[in-house]
């Protein structure tokens, strides 16, 4: 069984192209909060409070099952008959208890930054997208993965450069009516089909950049079991 814990669709899809069958939860933590000196070290450090986060809710859910009246449980059982089997065991088993499982549990905590948070308006977001035309802009991301039955934790850090050839004012004008890039941080997604024709070169791996990036995931997984 595999947590994935982010909410990003992005990573989902691309943990779901891994071929893993997992479920979501998210740490719902104040990312902000979080500064280190270096992007390598905030991402470790924010995908470690993801963890630690989503491992206490995990706790919190079970003492409030174990105090739950009976309708709470039928409502367990419910989400089983619907697919939703291992949401409802995560609901009923502490950390502890993974321990009787057969199978390994393992928490999947991500984080990915760039010097330059989400665009606070159009017009920052219309400047980002310029900056990079004809330049060029750098993602550090990180992965971490925690056996919940043995305590085992480790992550790393990667990082993608990417470099760009002149994008048009037309094609920065339609992503900016478009919106998208307003949520995204830079403003950047690369693989956005407006965007696509002006990659002139990643430097690492496209996935890194959306999020997630493969092989180190399926690296510490390994490692993990």
């Amino acid at each position: 069984m595999i947590i994935l814990g982010s909410a990003s669709v992005a990573r989902r899809k691309i943990l779901a192209e891994m071929g893993y069958e997992f479920t979501v939860m998210t740490a719902d933590i104040d990312e902000k909060v979080i500064r280190r000196e270096k992007p390598e070290e905030l991402v470790m450090a924010i995908a470690e409070a993801k963890a630690d986060a989503i491992i206490s809710k995990l706790e919190i859910m079970v003492n409030q099952e174990e105090d739950a009246e009976p309708t709470i449980l039928v409502a367990a059982d419910t989400l089983m008959e619907t697919s939703s089997q291992a949401e409802a065991i995560l609901l009923k088993l502490p950390v502890g208890h993974y321990k009787m499982d057969a199978e390994p549990t393992l928490l999947i905590t991500s984080d990915q930054c760039m010097v330059r948070e989400k665009p606070s308006s159009k017009e920052e977001a219309r400047q980002f997208i310029k900056d990079y035309s004809g330049g060029h802009a750098a993602t550090v991301g990180s992965v971490i993965v925690t056996n919940l039955k043995t305590g085992f934790r480790k992550g790393e850090w990667d990082k993608v450069e990417i470099y760009f050839h002149d994008i048009p004012d037309e094609i920065v004008n339609k992503l900016i009516d478009e919106g998208t890039v307003l949520y995204v941080a830079g403003g950047l997604i690369i693989e956005h089909p407006l965007i696509v024709p002006f990659v002139k070169e990643v430097v690492g791996t496209t996935d890194s950049v959306m999020g997630l990036p493969k092989a180190l995931t399926e690296k510490l997984i390994k490692e993990a079991l």
